[in-house]
C-alpha cells in the first residue's frame, strides 16, 4: 500500500519557519511590521520562484544582500528554524509498521529539500524521497507520483496522496490516480475544485485516519 505525503507545510511547518526568519531579516535591514508581511505574502507559502523574490526584496530594501547571498539565504536560513512535530514521527511509525510504503514528494531545489529531510531526521521514517529538481517533473504533473511509485515497488492504484496544496497536491495526486488527503491548516476548501477524498488540520490526523481506514 502506497502512502505519498508533501513535505513543506504538511509534514513540516515551513510557514512558521519562514515567517520567524522573514521577521529577523527585515528587522536587520530597518523594515517594518508592514514589510515582513509584505515579505510573508510575496513568499506564497514558498511557490513564488526564489529568483522573482530576490529581486522584489532587492528593489524594496536599500541595505538588500547582493543576489547570490540572498538567494542562499531565501533557501536555507530558514531550514534551521523547522521543528518536526512527534505526533508526524508517530503516525509515521503507525503507518510502516501497518505495511504502507510512505514516500515524500516535494516540489523544491535538491540540496534545500534534501538538507530539510536530513536536518530534521525523517529518513528512518520513510521509505523513499523524490525532490522535483532532481526527479526533472514536479507536482501536480502525474509523473513525480508515477515516479514515486516506481521507486518504492508500489502501484499507485488504492494508494493516498497528503498534501496541503489544493492543485500540486490533491488535484494532481488524483490525477495519477491517488485518493487525496488535504491538510487544511485551518483554510476553507477553494470554490469550483473537485474536493479530497479526506480533509484534516493535521498531517498526522490525515496519516491516522488513512491507516485506520478512514471511508473513501
Amino acid at each position: 500500500m502506497l502512502l505519498l505525503v508533501d513535505l513543506d507545510n504538511t509534514l513540516v511547518d515551513r510557514a512558521a519557519a519562514f515567517n520567524t526568519w522573514a521577521s529577523s531579516f527585515v528587522g536587520a535591514l530597518g523594515g517594518s511590521a508592514q514589510d515582513t508581511a509584505w515579505l510573508i505574502e510575496l513568499d506564497r507559502d514558498g511557490y513564488e520562484p526564489r529568483d522573482s523574490l530576490v529581486r522584489a526584496i532587492g528593489e524594496r530594501f536599500d541595505a538588500s544582500p547582493e543576489p547570490t547571498s540572498l538567494m542562499k539565504m531565501l533557501l536555507f536560513d530558514h531550514v534551521p528554524l523547522m521543528t518536526l512535530d512527534e505526533t508526524v514521527v508517530v503516525a509515521l511509525r503507525n503507518a510502516r509498521e501497518a505495511r504502507w510504503k510512505v514516500g515524500i514528494v516535494t516540489n523544491g531545489a535538491t540540496t534545500q529539500q534534501a538538507l530539510k529531510v536530513r536536518s530534521l531526521g525523517l529518513e528512518p521514517h520513510v521509505d523513499d524521497v523524490v525532490i522535483s529538481e532532481a526527479a526533472g517533473v514536479k507536482k501536480p504533473d502525474p509523473g513525480i507520483f508515477r515516479l514515486a511509485a516506481d521507486r518504492i515497488g508500489e502501484s499507485l492504484s488504492g494508494g493516498w496522496m497528503i498534501g496541503d496544496h489544493p492543485t500540486a497536491d490533491i488535484l494532481g495526486g488524483s490525477g495519477a490516480g491517488l485518493k487525496t488527503a488535504w491538510v487544511s491548516r485551518g483554510k476553507t476548501w477553494p470554490e469550483g475544485l473537485p474536493a479530497p477524498d479526506l480533509a484534516a488540520p493535521t498531517a498526522a490526523e490525515a496519516i491516522n485516519a488513512i491507516v485506520g481506514g478512514c471511508p473513501a
